[in-house]
């Protein structure tokens, strides 16, 4: 049986889109675009995969937590399970885009299950002020992506992130959250019907 995400609707592709992406380092960035094999290829060390996907990881995250500098938090402890994991030379991982992105969204999941953890014993209080540089990452506009996120379940949240912000097919969406495929194909649609209904589809 096939199974297909479905489209999103024009509005929430807009704002995704307004989001800022890396450019790839074209002397190695190719190999780290996930299900690409090396072939013959040396795998990319720890520091091309740092240098080439941190601050799109740090955007992943920060849709995941809502919080720039938890989002930086979640994928420097990503970065420190890959090496853990691997080394800084990643000999033995055949798809390292892939084994970060599962890295990300599990620690994100980490940081979530603390939050709630605390705010069921601490009343709810004003956090800081945004860092200085944090308009270099989530400008007004982005915020409406984030506000729309925030509505969705844990689950919704990430499909639709790993789907639209990511790029990710259903195939690898559900890898890296272990889910099926059909459960990927309708939880996209379940938050989709959300979206729309609280913040109409002609947006």
């Amino acid at each position: 049986m096939q199974y297909a995400i479905p489209t999103a609707p024009p509005w929430w592709s807009r704002l995704f889109s307004r989001m800022p992406r890396t450019e790839d380092a074209p002397e190695w960035g190719h190999r780290l675009r996930l299900g690409t094999p090396y072939d013959d290829e040396p795998p990319p060390t720890l520091t091309e995969l740092y240098q080439a996907r941190r601050l799109d990881m740090v955007r992943l995250a920060l849709f995941l937590v809502d919080d720039l500098h938890t989002a930086e938090d979640v994928v420097q402890d990503a970065f420190a399970a890959v090496c853990r994991s691997h080394g800084t030379s990643l000999d033995g991982l055949q798809d390292p885009g892939a084994y970060l992105h599962t890295a990300v969204v599990n620690a994100a999941r980490s940081v979530l299950r603390r939050r709630r953890t605390a705010r069921a014993y601490t009343p709810p209080h004003q956090g800081y002020g945004p860092p200085v540089d944090e308009g270099l990452l989530l400008a007004e506009e982005h915020r409406q992506v984030l506000d729309a996120l925030a509505q969705l379940t844990q689950r919704q949240r990430e499909v639709l992130v790993l789907r639209y912000w990511s790029e990710l097919t259903e195939a690898q969406i559900a890898q890296t959250l272990g889910l099926s495929r059909g459960t990927v194909k309708s939880t996209a649609s379940r938050a989709l019907d959300v979206l729309e209904k609280k913040l109409g589809a002609g947006r």
